[in-house]
């Protein structure tokens, strides 16, 4: 489980009415004007004022202390707002209109999406990290293989995907599941890139490797503009994760006995559900799983990182924010999902890999899988003492300021799966 749109130097709000970003632009809407008074009432720190424009919903779930302590943690961590880069208008079905602001702070940008209900009465705010701008990516400097663009699924939630092909024998083939929020198909986190690491270190060790774009990434304005009540991991992770591994097998230079499925955090914790999906799944490589249940791991994260920052909202009030930014049919999906007792039901190969200074995914969830599968053959089990979440080494205490650090996945992780597939 990655919070770290709640933790990694931004901060998350998602408040009822989440919008679509950037769909239509309209300066001239008087939704615009009202957009950027509340963001200049929220920089002068007049909460009252804003809150005293919330709806009922809104203001039953967002009271003015609460508002106070999220744009006082958006303050500290990304600094003063310094600019609007830009605005747009979305009108949604139910008649709200959103205005989604690129705002520009001292350390970081945010987009921060502001929906007046009929009424004009503020109806939702979401505050996320702006996307990056599109760099093209550093080329590969091994020659032992290639990379080509492929498209997993079809229809309207077809993601773009990148395909790293050995030159030589493929020995096998895996597909990268990502973890939880809007990943792109390298998973970047600040200069990390650690499912691009993955897939250039194991593609030059024999091994294909597929990555692409997850769903709510790729549509997350769709997705947001037309919220499912019924929205779950199903359609967040697994159903493209499958369509993934099916694009592998049906690969010529692939042996579609051979293709495999490696998930990190949430994408590690819904690895034995895939599989359970996809009885054609070779094995499984589960890269700091969680085994016990989400919002567990979280409030566990929240405590950790509050201990770090003195004068942090309350676990209990992050926690609740989390639990509104999803509908309960999601939450309620994964509690009565168990990681680690579906995966023991599973009669495939298993490498569970942990690292030791993971403070997101921690040593109880992996006594989790021990617990579970430690007496199997069939179930490889090992951890690294000086890894973090992303697999990354470091020294001491991990903090979330470690992540703005480039590192890269050592080559002893890439050796360690590899020669597990090669014994498979």
């Amino acid at each position: 489980m990655n919070l770290r749109r709640l933790t990694y130097g931004l901060v998350l709000v998602a408040i009822l009415g989440i919008a679509t970003p950037y769909a239509g632009y309209s300066q001239e809407s008087p939704a615009v004007g009202h957009a950027t008074r509340v963001l200049d009432l929220l920089e002068a720190g007049k909460f009252e004022e804003v809150a005293a424009e919330f709806n009922a919903k809104m203001a039953a779930a967002m009271p003015v202390s609460r508002l106070r302590d999220v744009w006082t943690t958006v303050s500290r961590q990304a600094g003063a707002r310094t600019s609007i880069i830009r605005q747009r208008v979305v009108t949604q079905a139910t008649g709200n209109v959103t205005v989604v602001n690129a705002c520009q702070f001292e350390k970081t940008a945010l987009t921060i999406m502001l929906s007046f209900d009929p009424e004009n009465k503020i109806a939702g705010m979401n505050i996320t990290p702006s996307a990056s701008p599109a760099v093209p990516n550093a080329a590969p400097a091994s020659t032992r293989f290639t990379e080509e663009s492929v498209t997993v699924g079809a229809g309207e939630w077809a993601l773009p995907g990148t395909l790293s092909m050995p030159v030589g024998p493929v020995s096998a083939a895996i597909v990268l599941v990502h973890g939880s929020g809007p990943n792109d198909r390298d998973e970047t986190l600040g200069p990390n890139k650690p499912f691009r690491d993955l897939a250039w270190g194991l593609a030059d060790r024999g091994i294909a490797v597929l990555r692409y774009e997850k769903r709510t990434r790729q549509y997350g304005g769709k997705m947001a503009g037309n919220p499912n009540p019924n929205f779950t991991v199903l359609e967040e992770t697994t159903e493209d994760a499958i369509l993934a591994a099916a694009l592998l097998r049906a690969h010529a230079r692939i042996d579609p006995k051979r293709v495999f499925v490696l998930g990190h955090s949430l994408g590690g914790t819904l690895a034995p559900r895939i599989a359970a999906e996809d009885p054609s799944i070779a094995g499984l490589i589960v890269m700091a799983g969680a085994t016990r249940p989400l919002l567990e791991v979280a409030r566990e994260q929240l405590a950790y990182l509050s201990s770090l920052s003195p004068g942090a909202p309350s676990p209990d009030d992050t926690l609740e924010m989390l639990r509104k930014s999803a509908p309960e049919a999601y939450w309620k999906d994964l509690e009565g999902y168990k990681p680690a007792q579906v995966a023991a039901k599973l009669t495939i190969p298993m490498l569970i890999l942990q690292g030791e200074r993971d403070y997101q995914i921690t040593l109880a969830d992996l006594q989790g899988w021990r617990d579970a599968l430690g007496g199997s053959a069939r179930v490889t089990i090992k951890s690294y003492p000086t890894l973090n979440h992303l697999f990354l080494p470091g020294q001491g205490k991990s903090t979330p300021s470690e992540y703005e650090r480039a590192g890269q996945i050592p080559d002893f992780v890439l050796d360690d799966i590899a020669a597990w597939i090669s014994k498979m």
